[in-house]
């Protein structure tokens, strides 16, 4: 029985995703194109090897037996494919990374645009997730996290400025009518922005002067999703609507131009910057062994 590498690829990437329309978000490809994919490869074995429901896509028991034994075998294909890239002047195919808005902001222009003139065969994706997934499960190669995101087994290696702070910023015009506070436990008394993960996560604030550090949970009229609404919340700190609390190089622009101000600033903390990261234990594709040693280099120059 010969069945096409590229339906298998399929089904691995749809069990993994647990849903068609996730898998084609993972591999680039569309959710009908997965779909018959995996209908061939049924139709050819003979049995049925994931469950389809409205809500989700869950292998069967002959289908993660399927799953168990490709997954090593697919990544062993890939490894060896890899191999050809070594006899290119430069290494060549996709690299997909897994980045917090915040990085893909704030980290990768600085980085990015150098890279792909670098290697110009290589194609870059940039998956921009707060939700901080596993990245070998979401089909990616590599992520960037902070510190105490990293996931165990994974190398990390320092990727964009090593140190970086939360500012805390309100118009002059609200500031002007508020107050301006003097202690982190101020703001308890005025109308905060705050930051809500997607998981559901309330962000605390935290503040740290001369080794006292304060958490304070804040309350205001404006509650944002971390990274898809957070020009939304310094839009509206801009006009007035509150104090917020954000990466300082997010802020900088604003508060350079004077439609933000500085609050509390002696109190900003300050915390190590992000790491690329990727794991440890497979066999490093070409094009992200060439990111990682192009983001080597870059720290070295700084």
């Amino acid at each position: 029985m010969k069945i096409d590498l590229g339906d298998l690829n399929a089904f691995v990437a749809v069990a993994r995703a647990g849903g068609f329309r996730e898998g084609a978000r993972a591999t680039g490809s569309s959710a009908s194109g997965l779909s018959e994919a995996v209908r061939r490869v049924e139709a050819q074995l003979g049995v049925r090897l994931l469950n389809r429901t409205t809500r989700s896509v869950v292998p069967t028991e002959a289908g993660a037996g399927l799953l168990a034994r490709l997954t090593p075998a697919l990544t062993e294909v890939d490894a060896a494919l890899d191999v050809i890239n070594r006899f290119r002047d430069k290494p060549a195919g996709a690299l997909r990374l897994n980045v917090p808005v915040s990085a893909a902001r704030l980290v990768l222009p600085a980085i990015i645009p150098a890279f792909l003139a670098a290697y110009p065969d290589i194609r870059l994706e940039i998956v921009a997730d707060d939700n901080f997934v596993d990245v070998l499960a979401a089909g990616c190669d590599a992520g960037i996290r902070y510190d105490e995101r990293l996931e165990q087994d994974m190398i990390a290696v320092p990727i964009g400025p090593r140190l970086q702070r939360f500012a805390a910023a309100a118009s002059p015009a609200y500031l002007d009518r508020h107050g301006r506070p003097d202690h982190p436990r101020d703001l308890l008394g005025h109308a905060c922005i705050r930051g809500r993960f997607a998981s559901g996560a309330m962000i605390l604030w935290e503040f740290e002067r001369d080794g006292e550090v304060v958490r304070v949970d804040p309350t205001g009229p404006l509650i944002v999703q971390v990274g898809a609404a957070t020009d939304l919340a310094v839009d509206a700190a801009i006009a007035g609507t509150g104090i917020m609390s954000l990466f300082e190089d997010w802020l900088r622009p604003h508060l350079d131009n004077g439609s933000l101000e500085p609050v509390l600033e002696p109190w900003w903390q300050q915390f190590s910057g992000p790491f690329l990261y990727y794991p440890g234990r497979r066999l490093v594709p070409a094009p992200l062994r060439a990111f990682i040693d192009f983001v080597k280099v870059s720290s070295n120059q700084r």
